[in-house]
């Protein structure tokens, strides 16, 4: 297999996409779709290909038909603020014929039940206009529950009204919470609505297709997607330009648009201010200009917005993820800036801590993701950039400073080249095995450090939370199972598998018409001692919390994920002492360091607050009530509390308390290796 796997896709969402203004909000109406005369050859093709290929031998049959059935509902309607029972009913028609229809191409079906969705869309928004002109009594004691995921369809349209009343004056009072009077609630919530109407109007067969086709790949697994061509060529613009925005990976998820993913290096990541799962409701312009609210909006069209000259200010509103469900959004405000490959370099800096009287020093190595300048290495460039080359020059500059450790951090690092974990794994230990590849056939390919020589052999930690994925994963377990070093942090995304993407029209060579992708996944990762990293990723030798580990992400969170499971060790000799006796030590000297950390407690109130928010989806609708529970919590429409993560002070964001404590769990396990 090729040595030089891109593991993970960064993506820098800041296509800018010409179109109609996103702020008209004239009627807008529907009409019916059908499928396109190539939507049956790559239905066809694309089963064919994922039952010849997919690394999960999966069966096309009945069982796995009422699954893409389940899923393309859940696509069209997750909350269930459309469909009546009596249309899931009638859908059971289809229950045992989606495998029949997908690998004969006869998607017709699908394009029916999206033409009842079309329907219903339209009866709800012309129910909430009418509701948003009568206005809404917030002296009533009513409640909304945010948490739909398992609440029955309603069984009457006028179930639906009730439920659509109680969810637009939700709405209403959020917007009246945040300082709109009755007229400038209704407006936002017209314009909202109107934008919301439209965007459905500009619905094409191609993204209809796309739906139930994901509907169908993703069951096999969520990182196996199909790419209609326009998405496609979307996507090719996004990672051939150099575009300026904030750093940012977004996606449209219930009218909202959500932070997937931030990109190293970039503004967002810079600031610390935007995380995964956060929501953006929305977007101005400068210092002082006017937010615009696109709960609603196209992805295209929010993107639009983001997105601007360099050195220029955006200010996004966000409702935090850890946020409760009553909570105002907070307001940040990003520089925009190009993505440069040296901002995502590795970066090194040395901490000094003071640990049981003695002064000790550590090089600490930040690496965002694992980068390698291809194209220079194709060329046979004898200096071409690399992680393992940026990370081998740092250790030498350390052998300078007579440091007493060596603390690489991963934390929200994603994965990159495949290669690069490898080499940078050579760098602390001879050569050997660093991560075993399971393809599709069942064959397994060890990946190796061929280069005998070791450029640091001192004491090594490695730092990993949530977001480190993929080749950091790969990283993190061959120096944990080498026992060459201390891994610490939080147990690490889980992301264990490989994806190919092919081109679909490599298949069917007809110059008319363009077929679009299909990324799919063809092989596994395992540690050199035969465990996978899949779903439950790498497992700290010391632990500590952080939001993240509270939060959906990580591969167990994802639908279908394949799941954990072993294959043979691969021969291999342990290159450290790090024992469980000796985690116990230093574990249990964690816990008793940190039990009289000042911020350590703050952190683990936030977090405590956090997992009852977590629980907390029912709100209430009258005004009294909620401005009693804001100034309960010290929050309104000016401030936040000032215990709350997002609003540290200035001399408390100096100080990175998780890599502070992994220096002393590092200088601990130096102290009892002197004994």
């Amino acid at each position: 297999m090729k040595r030089f796997l891109w593991i993970t896709w960064l993506i820098l969402t800041s296509l800018l996409i010409a179109g109609d203004d996103p702020t008209d909000i004239q009627p807008a109406s529907f009409t019916e779709l059908a499928p396109e005369t190539q939507h049956r050859k790559v239905s066809r093709l694309v089963a064919q290909l994922l039952m010849q290929n997919h690394y999960q031998k999966k069966a096309i049959n009945d069982s796995l038909s009422a699954a893409v059935l389940d899923s393309y509902i859940e696509k069209l309607d997750y909350s269930k603020f459309y469909f009546l029972q009596s249309d899931i009913d009638g859908f059971q028609i289809h229950r045992t014929m989606f495998d029949d229809y997908i690998r004969s191409g006869q998607v017709g079906a699908a394009f029916d039940i999206f033409n009842v969705y079309l329907t219903r869309f339209q009866e709800r928004l012309d129910f909430a206009f009418g509701q948003i002109e009568r206005g809404f009594d917030f002296t009533l004691d009513e409640y909304f529950d945010k948490d739909r995921e398992d609440v029955s369809w309603a069984a009457t349209p006028a179930e639906l009204d009730d439920l659509w009343r109680l969810r637009l004056k939700e709405e209403a009072l959020d917007l009246k919470l945040a300082g709109k009077d009755e007229a400038g609630y209704k407006e936002v919530l017209t314009k909202r609505y109107r934008r919301i109407e439209k965007n459905m109007s500009q619905t094409q067969s191609e993204d209809v297709f796309q739906l139930v086709m994901n509907a169908f790949t993703e069951t096999f697994d969520p990182h196996t997607n199909y790419f209609s061509p326009k998405n496609f060529d979307d996507f090719k613009i996004r990672m051939s330009q150099s575009l300026e925005g904030i750093g940012a990976r977004l996606v449209t998820e219930s009218d909202y648009t959500k932070v997937v993913e931030i990109v190293p290096g970039g503004p967002a990541d810079r600031s610390k201010d935007l995380h995964p799962n956060d929501r953006i409701t929305g977007v101005g312009q400068d210092v002082d200009g006017e937010i615009v609210d696109v709960i609603g909006w196209r992805i295209d069209d929010v993107v639009q917005l983001i997105r601007g000259a360099k050195n220029t200010v955006v200010r996004l509103q966000v409702l935090r993820a850890d946020a409760a469900p009553t909570a105002l959004p907070d307001t940040i405000a990003l520089v925009r800036d190009k993505i440069k490959l040296e901002d995502q370099s590795a970066k090194s800096e040395l901490l000094q801590v003071e640990h049981d009287g003695r002064e000790m020093t550590f090089g600490v190595i930040s690496i965002p993701v694992f980068y390698a300048d291809y194209e220079a290495m194709r060329r046979g460039e004898p200096d071409f950039k690399s992680t393992s080359r940026d990370v081998k020059r740092f250790l030498n500059e350390f052998a300078a400073e007579d440091i007493d450790g060596v603390i690489i951090d991963l934390r929200r690092n994603g994965g990159g080249f495949l290669s690069e974990a490898v080499d940078l794994t050579g760098l602390f230990i001879d050569k050997g095995p660093v991560v075993q590849v399971r393809n599709t056939t069942g064959r397994v390919e060890v990946e190796r450090d061929t280069d005998p020589s070791v450029v640091y052999d001192g004491p090594l930690a490695v730092v990993i939370d949530r977001l480190s994925a993929s080749a950091s994963e790969i990283f993190a377990a061959a120096i944990q199972d080498y026992q060459r070093g201390i891994v610490i942090g939080s147990q690490s995304y889980g992301k264990g598998t490989v994806q190919n993407a092919i081109d679909l029209n490599r298949f069917i060579r007809d110059p008319l018409l363009q077929l679009g992708q299909l990324k799919l996944t063809v092989a596994k990762f395992y540690r050199v001692d035969g465990r996978s990293t899949q779903h439950v990723g790498v497992t700290p030798d010391v632990t500590f919390p952080d939001r993240l580990s509270l939060m959906e992400i990580g591969e167990s969170a994802r639908d279908n994920a394949l799941m954990y499971d072993k294959i043979d060790r691969t021969d291999y000799a342990l290159r450290g002492t790090l024992n469980e006796g000796t985690i116990s030590v230093l574990s249990q000297r964690h816990k008793q360091r940190l039990a009289a950390d000042a911020e350590y407690e703050k952190l683990l109130a936030n977090l405590e607050d956090f997992e009852k928010n977590r629980d907390q989806t029912r709100v209430s609708l009258n005004e009294a009530t909620r401005r009693a529970e804001m100034a309960g919590t010290g929050k309104n429409e000016e401030t936040e509390p000032e215990d709350s993560p997002h609003s540290q002070p200035d001399d408390e964001e100096k100080r990175d308390l998780l890599l502070d404590e992994s220096a002393h769990v590092l200088a601990d396990y130096i102290l009892l290796s002197q004994r």
